[in-house]
Order: structure tokens, then sequence, then C-alpha cells
């Protein structure tokens, strides 16, 4: 998901305890959807599941990797998505096909014990229904954590609090977040830490990067229009791009024209959607000012949707919710503090 232009960004690598203290306000779906594409069986692609059936790898990331970023002192304020923009549609309806396929190639590489393929295709199967995402809030009232329902993309309403000074930066792995404006963007911010190498039976630390706007700009030599521009012709959520182009030919143009009248000109555009549809999307996306409300942990409902609902080990449920009173105040560390 989202423009694939980070081989060209500089990032800076850092460290939980470096955000001790900050509030983030998360792309909820990108992370729930990083669970449930990760939190699988390794021979079987399978999710985790409760003794129903259900599914819970989406739960378990969210608790688990939530606890953590408490215990680090870091205040996470989660973000949902509301409607998508009429033009992402098209976007939407291709994945949807592209998981139909994944999860036939999936069943394909079981019966054929080709464990890699289990793995790429079952990550690539994975999809966030409506019923995960109103568990996932049912969790996080239980623990006591923000959540913030956006009317249009959850990332465009994070980098709105941004910009208002309610959170330090947004937590996401999308790059499109820079196309938005945001000023502070986390990544791997609710990783674990191995990620494995594509292709290979490797696997790579992972660490969370800040990066930063200003500086992305700066080293670029480009506005944040041009980066607008050079984002639509590689290829984001609401376009497939501009055949041919890639990040550096892309910079090597919007340097070059500037404009995006003369961006426009310069290349064959093909998509259905108006270039200056999509750009106005970036520059002026829909957003609310919502006040963050701050929760308290329900011990009692947390126990029930973790333990009695979907079989979590109660003993682990309690130790975590013990370090969720220690937290200060109220287990959200310095709440208005940005």
């Amino acid at each position: 998901m989202g423009v694939n232009l980070g081989g060209l960004f500089p990032v800076k690598q850092i460290q939980l305890e470096n955000l001790t203290g900050k509030k983030i306000a998360i792309d909820a779906f990108n992370t729930i959807f990083q669970f449930l594409s990760s939190i699988r069986d390794r021979f079987t692609g399978e999710p985790l599941r409760d003794s129903k059936g259900n599914v819970t790898s989406h739960l378990s990331g969210l608790f688990y990797r939530t606890a953590k970023l408490l215990e680090n002192g870091i205040t996470p304020i989660y973000v949902f998505d509301g409607e998508p923009p009429a033009f992402k549609m098209k976007t939407v309806e291709e994945r949807k096909k592209i998981r139909a396929e994944a999860e036939v190639k999936w069943k394909e590489a079981l019966s054929s014990g080709d464990v890699e393929s289990v793995r790429k295709y079952s990550q690539g199967a994975s999809k966030v229904t409506t019923d995960m995402l109103i568990e996932a809030k049912r969790l996080l009232d239980a623990m006591g954590v923000s959540w913030v329902q956006a009317p249009s993309e959850g990332e465009a309403q994070a980098i709105h609090f941004v910009k208002k000074g309610e959170v330090y930066a947004v937590g996401t792995q999308d790059w499109d977040a820079l196309l938005f404006g945001a000023e502070r963007v986390v990544r791997n911010l609710t990783l674990s830490g191995k990620k494995k190498v594509a292709g290979k039976q490797a696997y790579n630390d992972v660490s969370p990067e800040l990066v930063e706007l200003n500086i992305v700009l700066g080293a670029l030599g480009i506005n944040h229009d041009q980066l607008i521009l050079m984002g639509i012709l590689v290829g984001t959520d609401f376009d497939p791009g501009v055949k041919g182009y890639g990040p550096k030919k892309a910079l090597e143009l919007v340097k070059k024209e500037k404009t995006l009248e003369a961006v426009k000109k310069a290349v064959n555009w093909s998509s259905e959607v108006k270039l200056e549809e999509i750009f106005d999307f970036f520059k002026n996306p829909p957003v609310q000012d919502v006040q963050i409300v701050k929760k308290s942990l329900d011990e009692n409902l947390l126990k029930k949707i973790l333990v009695e609902d979907h079989d979590f080990g109660g003993e682990r449920v309690d130790s975590i919710i013990k370090k969720f009173k220690s937290y200060k105040p109220s287990g959200l560390g310095s709440f208005f503090k940005v």
C-alpha cells in the first residue's frame, strides 16, 4: 500500500526510548493489516485463531505491541479510515482481485509443500474486515487507549493532528504520509525486532525510523508540491502512476518541469482520474477538528475480550495489566504533552 519512494528518502534510525513522552497518531488500518499479514503460522500461513475459529492475529498484535509502546512512555492514538474518495474504488477492486489470486496460490503452495510460497501468498491474501476493525476499537477502549474515526483517509487525519501540534508524529509504513504533508513520520513503530528478507531464509533487525519532511525536501532539492507530483508519477493508492516512471526518473522530471501543468504536459497521463484531482486530494484531504478523548483502563472488559472470548493466556494478560496500572497518569504517560 502507498507510494514506493522510500529508496530516495533520508531516514534516521531511532529507538523507542527516543519517543518517550511523545504522542504518536498511528494509522490504524495500516497497523492492523501488518499484524494480520505477519502473525501467521510459519508452515501453513494460517492466522492465529481462538478455539472457536475466530481470527485473533490483529488482536494479539494490537494488544502486545501497544503495551510495548505504553511501557516505553509513548502515547498512541489510533486513527481509523473513513470513506475513501470515489476515485480510490478502482484500487480497492484491484486489491480484491489480487487477494483472491493470492489465496489460490496459497492453497497451491500448501499442496506442494512450498513453505516460502505459503508465507508469501498467505500474507498477500490477508484481509482486514469490518468486524476486525470493530473488535480493534473495543480492545483499545478496554486498554484505555484513544482512537479517532477519520472522515476519510486515516493518515490525513493523523497528519492534521501533527500540524495542529496535538501529536508529535504519524506512525505508519506508508510513504504517502509525506505526500499529505506530515512533518514527521515514524516507521516500524509497531513492528517486531526482526523482519524477513524477501526471498531468503534470513532476517534483518528492524528499528523505528524517523522521517522528517523538511529534511526529505532539502535532500531531494524540491518543494512539497513537487513531492506530491513525484508520488503521483510513480503511483499512489489513488492512481497507477505513469508507465516507465520510477522514483529517480520522476524526481528528474519534477525538478525540470516544476509545476503540475508542466509535468502533465510532459507525460502521457492515461488514468481515468484527473491528475489535478489527485493532487488536490493530497493538498486538501477531508479532515475534522475532533478532540482526542483520554480514556481509562477497563480491566474486567479487557480480560473478557482477551481471555474469556478469545483464549489469550490469563497470566500473561494479568502481567501486562499490572504494568498498565503503573503507567502515569491513568496508564497513558503525559497525555497532554506532544
